[in-house]
């Protein structure tokens, strides 16, 4: 199993920016499909934004304010977000898809996972 490593939350104000970082464990790190899921207090888990392929992905409330990007020399995804919401505030995590599969936005289509990181945006 991949093991996913995310520093990088915490506490940003509305209109601030913030960049996670997920570090895996595998060298074979830049076959995998990456992905970033966020979940909100009493909320499912839902999809930000993913990148396959060298193509990403991304939700439709994070599309203009987030990037997602990798750097296979360091086995790390990074997700910048921008323009930060108070309804961005999660528990942010990172997924690598070990086994491929055809889809790339639900939690079926991710096998690992990291531990999570708390984002919150707040004045």
């Amino acid at each position: 199993q991949v093991l996913l490593g995310e520093p990088g939350g915490g506490l940003v104000q509305p209109g601030g920016s913030l960049r996670l970082s997920c570090e895996a464990s595998e060298r074979t790190f830049s076959r995998y499909a990456m992905g970033w899921f966020r979940q909100a207090p009493g909320k499912e888990r839902e999809f930000v934004a993913a990148i396959r392929n060298g193509v990403t992905y991304y939700a439709e409330s994070m599309k203009g304010r987030s990037t997602i990007s990798r750097d296979n020399a360091k086995n790390t995804v990074y997700l910048q977000m921008s323009s930060l919401k108070p309804e961005d505030t999660a528990v942010y995590y990172c997924a690598a898809q070990t086994t491929p599969r055809f889809g790339f936005s639900t939690l079926t289509d991710f096998d690992s996972w990291g531990q999570g990181t708390q984002v919150t945006v707040s004045s």
